[in-house]
């Protein structure tokens, strides 16, 4: 049945109802309204049960009422409640995750979420924050505590991120996240800065370095929770470099590298792409007459080869005449 019905009543009419007609009228879940009238009855029962769902319609109207006001917590399925339009979070720990669990288990939902009518399937709700104590209750299979509020999904990633900003909830990376996703969902500005609660300045600064960082490091690196601005900027400094980049996507690849903390995934990273790299070797190639005639830089990268003009003017000339013919010598030897 679509919720938006949830609180309507046929009025009587007099007129023969379907049987099934007849049922969905009567029918109202959230008021416990679900017994339709059993057929044979005397019409002063039915005259009776009539006026108890009448009764019940007035005060599932007045719930309705609240609800749309956003004044009335209610108990919902969590089967029925979908995901925000934008994932604030880059993981929960496992610690916390079950220290949500007991304390809720315990003392019970003590803070409700919020969600919304959902804007595509009227038999559902999406989630505005709350996506933490959702999983939780999910978890515990118990009914989850919530407001529901008609909201515009401007409104929905205000109140998600201001509810967040308020609980000072997010890591700097997710608040940069979070930022850079509202933008790729066509977002203006002035409403992810009334989100985050954040000047131009600063999230231009935000969605900049989520620019300058593979979002599979992100990902993988995670919450980073004591990891600050300057840090992830250093990070995007470092990986502007292609060799180092490679570095750090094959290293989140290892299977132990998922099994360490946020924060230690976060060093680890940075201290593989900050440790300088091996300097060159350098040589000098010497003529069986004595001649330094080259210079030799050997990397782990690149070999450089620097002739000295001074001595043999037409030596470098030379060899750069005939680098395919020792191309061509060199795929022979290989080759054969």
């Amino acid at each position: 049945m679509a919720r938006k019905n949830l609180f309507e009543v046929s009025e009587p009419t007099g007129e023969q109802t379907p049987p099934d007609a007849a049922r969905t009228a009567l029918v109202r879940p959230l008021m416990g309204l679900d017994r339709p009238l059993k057929p044979g009855r005397p019409v002063g029962a039915i005259s009776q049960s009539l006026e108890n769902i009448n009764s019940r319609a007035q005060r599932a109207e007045e719930i309705e009422r609240k609800l749309s006001e956003g004044q009335a917590v209610v108990e919902l399925d969590p089967s029925l409640i979908d995901q925000s339009i934008v994932i604030d979070r880059l993981g929960v720990s496992d610690e916390r995750r079950a220290a949500l669990v007991d304390q809720i288990r315990e003392h019970g939902q003590q803070v409700p979420i919020l969600v919304r009518p959902h804007p595509e399937n009227d038999a559902r709700y999406q989630v505005a924050y709350g996506h933490r104590r959702l999983a939780a209750v999910r978890q515990l299979g118990r009914m989850v505590r919530a407001v529901v509020r008609d909201l515009t999904d401007e409104q929905l990633v205000v109140s998600q991120g201001q509810e967040n900003n308020s609980r000072s909830d997010l890591s700097y990376v997710e608040r940069c996240y979070f930022a850079a996703k509202l933008e790729a969902k066509g977002f203006s500005r002035d409403i992810i800065m009334a989100s985050l609660g954040v000047d131009k300045a600063a999230l231009s600064r935000m969605i900049a370095l989520v620019a300058r960082l593979p979002a599979e490091i992100i990902e993988a690196i995670g919450t980073a929770e004591s990891v600050g601005r300057q840090k992830w900027a250093e990070l995007a400094d470092l990986l502007e470099e292609k060799g180092k980049r490679a570095k750090a996507l094959k290293a989140i690849q290892d299977p132990e590298f998922a099994a360490r903390t946020s924060d230690e995934r976060f060093q680890a990273i940075h201290d593989l792409v900050k440790t300088a790299a091996k300097k060159p070797e350098r040589t000098v190639w010497t003529a069986a007459n004595g001649s330094r005639l080259v210079n030799i830089s050997d990397s782990e990268t690149k070999m450089t080869f620097a002739f000295d003009k001074r001595i043999e003017p037409e030596f470098a000339s030379f060899v750069r005449e005939h680098l395919q013919t020792l191309y061509d010598e060199f795929r022979q030897k290989i080759t054969d």
